[in-house]
């Protein structure tokens, strides 16, 4: 083999071979990049765990009977759903809770939300059973004046306690807040307005 042969043989395997390398590096600065993408992901989106809204949705009376001005009172039942929004990566298992129903800062009726779970990226829908009486309230109140407007403020609050766990192993404790402000049409016997924080 001649000298020219033998020079024109070791450059083309020069060649070949910083060919070769560079296909590694390409492959593995692409592998890490991935990688780190990957980790980020999973830490911003995965690992964000947030508190899943405690709402009450709009429902229909089953009865609902109302005083007057003079002799203000009101008797109400409804099924009430309730739901459990979680926007986690992981299920929500929280613990058994109440909820309290108001007028007035006056407590006028109480439903128990049993313990259970919510799925990941799902809502939890519960029926609950509620009778409201104005029994408690004092004479003071001013039920007569929303009487007579055909409107009754109703408030509802909750706090439930859970566990958020994504991928069996990370676990974090969260509390969801209900505070819901309702009312009350007493002449079409509806919900006119219901908005929850």
């Amino acid at each position: 083999m001649s000298k020219p042969d033998h020079e024109s043989l070791s450059y083309v395997d020069e060649e070949a071979k910083r060919k070769k390398r560079m296909k590694w590096t390409i492959g593995i600065t692409a592998f890490v990049i991935f990688q780190v993408v990957q980790a980020l992901f999973f830490v911003l989106v995965i690992m964000k765990f947030k508190s899943p809204k405690f709402r009450i949705s709009e429902f229909d009376f089953q009865t609902l009977s109302v005083g007057t001005q003079a002799s203000p009172s009101f008797d109400m039942s409804f099924v009430a759903p309730v739901r459990i929004k979680n926007i986690n990566w992981g299920p929500f298992k929280y613990d058994a809770t109440v909820v309290n129903f108001t007028y007035g800062g006056v407590q006028v009726g109480q439903v128990t939300i049993p313990k259970s779970k919510a799925n990941f990226k799902s809502t939890k829908k519960i029926d609950v059973n509620v009778n409201l009486s104005s029994n408690a309230l004092p004479s003071s109140s001013n039920l007569g004046s929303e009487l007579s407007s055909g409107l009754i403020t109703l408030n509802s609050q909750g706090e439930l306690k859970g566990k958020i766990t994504v991928m069996f192993m990370f676990k974090k404790t969260k509390t969801s807040q209900m505070n819901c402000i309702m009312a009350i049409n007493t002449t079409s016997k509806a919900v006119q307005s219901l908005s929850c924080k």
